[in-house]
């Protein structure tokens, strides 16, 4: 083994975490013209590890975007904890295929503990089974396929082995804001894209529960904890009442809403969410562990592992331990609970909610300084989410250009039941006050250029950082 080139990368990453706060959030053009030092024919011969770990360095690191720092708001992206990153580059130097426990008892262990205390932290049902994926959307996708499972055992019809040819039909309900990562696992389990039955919802993107349509043979309701723009959770509890007396399989998308079950001040905003039969969620955006990790629970712990269980007679596996591959589309995966169990373990269960607590405030500080400054806030700051007009769609969009090439921060834009706004997520265990006001300070200087009002707030507001030692 080269010790050499570990302790080189070892050195490079930790030189690139230490200067994330400083430099431009958004690589510059200079750095993403340079990566065409890449496009090199293949080398004929061998040549220098140090050499190429130097050029993936130098090139490659200025050129990224400063995801893991504490102002990107662009994505609900959460960077990465310290501890879960050591964790992720130990599990990687252990190389462990954990899709069987005999062959990879450590991994496939850590796995089992995790999901029982993450079943503890998100407040649902402790039989629930799991597993760990790349992300929300094949979480969704594992989760839907347990749905579709369970609706059509109910009829007397096994999916997985006589397939969807003459199933009886299985009606898919859907709120007009579902996110398109449920309309992709729906066209790729069969059940399609465009023959859902959409349900209107409010202005806030929440379900109306007074239109859902009558419910009859088998169904699956599909509801959001955490509305990708607004942070809005459909009525959950209401839905799962009328589903379950109809005998329909509720899912719940919660890719970042979910969390909010684990901080006292906004628990409330998942009332219900337990009584539901399927939930999917990510690790890698409010627990702060590094990417890809999803996560599919399903209540029924029978469902899920009938949909993706694998047998071959040259397969370790076994009946006494849980083999993680019984519970997800691949076999060959990597160790993703090894950081989830290294989050769960150094933050408990005051620390996750100190941290989804810390950046919910930080959003409403968001919201407030932007108004405070002339600006309209499109949505109930309920959980991380903001949505800032600035004016007309024309000027919104340049704000949000400006704001991205100034590289103080980096929000993205959306379209917000027809009003074009800035989106600002809140997810970062880095992200400090500090950074909102900084981040503020840009945009107001942005937004009011030739406004003298509004360059006024902005000197005001950069003196205000400097004093508090920003590093903006």
């Amino acid at each position: 083994m080269n010790k050499e080139i570990l302790t080189n990368a070892c050195d490079r990453a930790i030189r690139y975490l230490e200067g994330i706060g400083e430099r431009s959030v958004a690589p510059t053009a200079a750095a993403v013209e340079k990566l065409r030092a890449f496009d090199e024919p293949l080398p004929d011969h061998e040549t220098d590890p140090a050499e190429t770990l130097r050029l993936l360095d130098e090139i490659g690191s200025p050129g990224t975007m400063a995801m893991a720092g504490p102002r990107f708001f662009g994505l609900v992206i959460g960077g990465s904890l310290p501890v879960t990153l050591a964790a992720n580059w130990l599990a990687g130097a252990w190389d462990q295929n954990t899709s069987f426990y005999r062959p990879t008892p450590t991994t496939a262990f850590l796995e089992q503990v995790s999901l029982r205390w993450l079943l503890d932290v998100l407040r649902l049902p402790p039989e629930s089974s799991g597993a760990f994926v790349t992300g929300a959307t094949i979480a969704n996708f594992c989760a839907l396929a347990a749905a579709r499972h369970g609706v059509l055992k109910q009829a007397g019809w096994n999916a997985e082995a006589d397939g969807l040819f003459g199933a009886p039909p299985i009606t898919v309900i859907v709120s007009a804001e579902a996110h398109p990562t449920v309309s992709k696992s729906l066209g790729l389990l069969g059940l399609g894209r465009s023959r859902v039955v959409m349900v209107p919802v409010d202005n806030q993107g929440r379900m109306l529960i007074d239109q859902l349509p009558a419910i009859s043979g088998p169904t699956i309701i599909c509801v959001q904890a955490g509305n990708v723009n607004t942070g809005a959770f459909d009525p959950i509890a209401e839905i799962c009442r009328v589903a379950h007396a109809a005998g329909a399989w509720v899912h719940v998308d919660g890719a970042f809403g979910l969390w909010a079950a684990a901080t006292p001040s906004r628990a409330h905003l998942t009332v219900g969410i337990s009584d539901a039969d399927s939930w999917a969620t990510d690790a890698h955006k409010w627990l702060n562990v590094p990417y890809d990790c999803g996560l599919a629970f399903v209540r029924d712990q029978y469902s899920l592992p009938a949909a993706m269980a694998i047998t071959a007679e040259y397969l370790p596996t076994e009946t006494e331990h849980r083999n993680p591959a019984d519970f997800t589309p691949e076999s060959s995966r990597r160790a993703r609970g090894v950081e989830v169990w290294a989050a769960l373990r150094s933050l408990g269960r005051e620390g996750i909610a100190r941290l989804i607590e810390r950046n919910c405030e930080q959003a409403q500080r968001f919201a407030d300084q932007l108004s405070a400054a002339g600006f309209e806030i499109l949505n109930d700051v309920v959980l991380n989410q903001v949505l800032v007009s600035f004016g007309d769609a024309e000027k919104t969009q340049r704000v949000i250009k400006e704001l991205q090439e100034d590289g103080t921060c980096w929000c993205g834009v959306t379209v917000w039941q027809g009003r074009t706004a800035m989106r600002i997520s809140v997810s970062s265990w880095a992200t400090t006050h500090a950074d909102v006001d900084c981040s503020v300070t840009a945009m107001i200087r942005i937004a009011g250029a030739n406004d003298p009002s509004a360059t006024v707030i902005a000197r005001r507001d950069h003196a205000r950082d400097r004093e508090s030692g920003s590093s903006c």
